[in-house]
């Protein structure tokens, strides 16, 4: 099933017959038949709920029509979940995978729903003091468990190249600010020379999320910690520091930029600095990356800056998904000079 106008069997409603057969078949203890209706949210891979007599599922699935081969990367996520199922990280459960695109479409998994809450403001203005603590505090734990496994006792020692990580990345995001690239924007071009020039010696390798944050986890519905860590379809191995501070970005980047935190009263909302976070993360993990923050602050923000200069060439082709891409993309440039001002020493 390919092409734009193909239309989607995971459509809100009854799972169609193909799926319910294949349930019934893959998923141990199910029993139908199941309501399905989207997930609304940003994911690149559509997300499904489906509720059934005998629970409620998640149908993680690609797109329909044609994809990049390494894109949206089911396969990726469902087996690195299975992988962590037996670790103190935590995962939704998962069941099976499903490579035959007839049953619905694409490849897709069936994992449980987990209850929990989505906050998309780092302030989380609408909990108290000790909520907020307690929150970041579980963040910074559990992207340190991440870090701590070695991918090799999980099975998952081939999942991604062993050193040169901060090398193809920095290769990887330029390829593609110059792929969408709409004019010259010069922090960018700063970046581009200041990188290769700066990065530091390789970390150790282990398993990295690839886009930890505070909206791809989980929170308890009552309490203040997580209880599922989601969207891992960027993860891969690479140097555990670089994953941190793509996460701690957080700290330098104002509300109306990247829903940050810069400019909060950290200490009012009983939020941590971001010195007492890197700290607490280093001694958790056994990765400091202090030496070189400069860097791995530097590096994410390029990371985000291309990616949303291709949403802004997107918008100016005409082919974006989103509304409010054109907003979205105009966000390149502060971005990318935002980190000017960090290398150059300025906050």
């Amino acid at each position: 099933m390919t092409g734009a106008a193909t239309r989607d069997p995971l459509g809100d409603g009854a799972a169609p017959p193909a799926l319910e057969a294949w349930l019934q078949t893959n998923v141990a203890g199910y029993q139908g038949p199941a309501t399905l209706d989207k997930i609304a949210g940003g994911q690149s891979n559509p997300t499904f709920r489906a509720v059934a007599p005998s629970g409620r599922y998640v149908i993680r699935r690609k797109p329909l029509g044609e994809t990049l081969p390494s894109a949206h990367a089911v396969d990726r996520e469902f087996r690195v979940l299975s992988a962590l199922a037996s670790t103190d990280v935590p995962v939704p459960p998962v069941h099976a995978l499903c490579e035959d695109p007839e049953v619905a479409g694409q490849m897709f998994y069936v994992m449980d729903m987990v209850p929990g809450r989505v906050f998309w403001d780092p302030r989380l203005t609408n909990l108290t003091g000790p909520e907020r603590e307690g929150i970041f505090a579980s963040m910074n734990e559990t992207i340190a468990a991440i870090h701590r496994l070695e991918p090799a006792a999980v099975g998952l020692d081939d999942f991604g190249k062993h050193g040169g990580y901060l090398e193809r990345q920095i290769n990887r995001w330029t390829r593609q600010y110059r792929a969408s690239e709409t004019e010259t924007i010069p922090a960018m071009e700063r970046l581009i020379g200041w990188l290769p020039a700066n990065k530091p010696a390789e970390g150790p390798t282990r398993l990295v999320h690839g886009d930890y944050r505070l909206d791809n986890v989980l929170i308890h519905p009552t309490e203040p910690r997580i209880v599922a860590v989601l969207d891992w379809e960027l993860s891969t191995l690479g140097d555990p520091r670089a994953d941190f501070a793509y996460h701690a970005m957080t700290w330098r980047f104002a509300p109306d930029l990247f829903r940050g935190l810069e400019g909060a009263d950290l200490a009012a909302l009983s939020i941590p600095s971001e010195a007492d976070y890197v700290a607490r993360y280093a001694e958790a993990s056994g990765f400091d990356p202090r030496a070189d923050w400069t860097f791995f602050l530097a590096l994410s923000m390029f990371r985000i800056a291309a990616i949303v200069q291709g949403i802004a060439k997107r918008a100016l082709d005409g082919t974006a998904a989103n509304a409010d891409a054109a907003e979205v993309g105009a966000k390149c440039r502060p971005i990318a000079e935002r980190a000017c001002r960090i290398i150059d020493g300025e906050g």
